[in-house]
């Protein structure tokens, strides 16, 4: 039996990596300011911004949760070039996507946030956890993941 080796990655992976962790690191800010800092975020929010965000369901919070925290072990995981990032990334995009969809079709959140808020930024996100999802495949196919 044939065990794979790894080879070492380029230059062009390290920077990307590290452009992944720091876009982590502000999806994770975002989330504990959205779990930890509820009055200072809704004292900047309309009224109707506010009941929006008031109402938002736990699983849509644990989905914020899952998907922030695991693009950032993701990306950590990468970082140390290990195979677990495919799976931990491939999670970390269902819940982005769980999430996005809350916000999508059952809010009037574009409506409410205004198109850059409300849509162009979740659909960057969603964007972003894909271009994530297919690095870490490429990544374990170079043979730079063990």
């Amino acid at each position: 039996m044939t065990e794979k080796s790894s080879s070492k990655p380029p230059t062009w992976y390290w920077v990307v990596t590290v452009l992944a962790l720091l876009w982590n690191l502000v999806g994770v800010w975002a989330y504990l300011g959205s779990a930890f800092m509820k009055d200072q975020i809704r004292a900047d929010l309309s009224p109707e911004q506010a009941a929006l965000f008031d109402s938002t369901p736990a699983w849509v919070t644990a989905a914020f949760a899952i998907a922030t925290w695991g693009g950032l072990l993701g990306c950590i995981a990468l970082l140390l070039r290990k195979k677990w990032a495919k799976p931990v990334l491939t999670l970390s995009l269902l819940a982005i996507l769980v999430q996005m969809a809350h916000g999508f079709f059952m809010t009037n959140s574009v409506e409410l946030y205004g198109q850059v808020q409300g849509l162009i930024i979740p659909l960057f996100v969603i964007i972003v956890g894909i271009a994530l999802v297919f690095f870490a495949r490429l990544a374990d196919k170079k043979l730079w993941l063990s």
